[in-house]
């Protein structure tokens, strides 16, 4: 019986990742297609001749390098400094006490409830202000803070052991020194994973871009794509070699980070 189970779930599983690797699959495929395969009838699912003239088209079609660039360079900025922001938050909210500690984790857990579209006619106000829209600034700054990533980095330092903490005091070491020495070696799954969530949150990213730029010299690989849909709407082929382009990096970023995601336990370096 628990055979037949396990066959029937392993079944299920299976069916489920066909679906979902079905429209990739077509993608890649389809993306180095010529003009003929795209729309030959009944599809063609092997490609006849494969091509990369496909990819060169995008390119002169639209400054897609321009575009790619303008993802790598917000969305790395955002990766980097946000996180950065919620690790030293996260281990304030989880090792030190101070006044008001526990309205900060009120305030905190409050944003996480809103929508960023409450806050999104206030948040281009603030950013108008300043001067910053269609720059950088406009599409970094608003996101280097995450109430997320810092109550998800907070609730995995309250995991590892205070004797650790207790041994590098004794030894002399400070605050920042602790954090960097003992706290985030240990946390480097969790510094990984979260890396990797706010990585493909923000390369996808399409409503604040759409409305804080204006310029092609600052439009986000998104917002490019859905200009070139609307240059390129009947030619498929290309749409999928533009598509394709646009994702190697989120696979690139996985893969390096994969091993962060499966990992069960944490080396927190005592022996019991």
């Amino acid at each position: 019986m628990t055979n037949m189970k396990n066959w029937f779930t392993h079944l299920i599983l299976l069916i489920g990742a066909v679906i979902m690797i079905f429209p990739f699959a077509w993608m890649f495929l389809s993306a180095f297609k010529t003009e003929r395969d795209a729309f030959s009838y009944p599809p063609r699912w092997i490609p006849s001749k494969w091509t990369f003239r496909n990819f060169s088209k995008v390119l002169e079609m639209v400054p897609f390098g321009r575009y790619y660039l303008n993802s790598l360079i917000v969305t790395s900025t955002i990766t980097f400094g946000q996180v950065f922001v919620a690790i030293l938050a996260a281990y304030a909210l989880a090792r030190l006490d101070f006044p008001g500690k526990t309205l900060v984790m009120i305030l905190l857990v409050s944003t996480m409830i809103m929508p960023f579209e409450v806050i999104l006619i206030p948040t281009f106000l603030i950013v108008h202000k300043f001067g910053w829209l269609d720059t950088y600034q406009g599409l970094i700054v608003p996101f280097l803070y995450s109430g997320f990533s810092i109550f998800f980095l907070r609730q995995f330092f309250l995991t590892i052991p205070k004797d650790l903490e207790d041994a590098a005091k004794i030894d002399g070491c400070g605050y920042f020194r602790i954090l960097f020495n003992v706290i985030i070696p240990n946390s480097k799954a969790a510094i990984g994973t979260i890396s990797l969530f706010v990585f493909l949150t923000h390369w996808r990213s399409y409503l604040w871009p759409l409305v804080i730029t204006n310029s092609t010299e600052m439009r986000t690989l998104p917002i490019g794509l859905k200009y070139f849909v609307e240059e390129g709407a009947t030619q498929y082929h290309l749409m999928m070699a533009a598509a394709l382009m646009a994702i190697v990096p989120v696979l690139v970023v996985y893969v390096l980070a994969e091993r962060h995601l499966v990992r069960s336990t944490t080396l927190t370096g005592l022996k019991f």
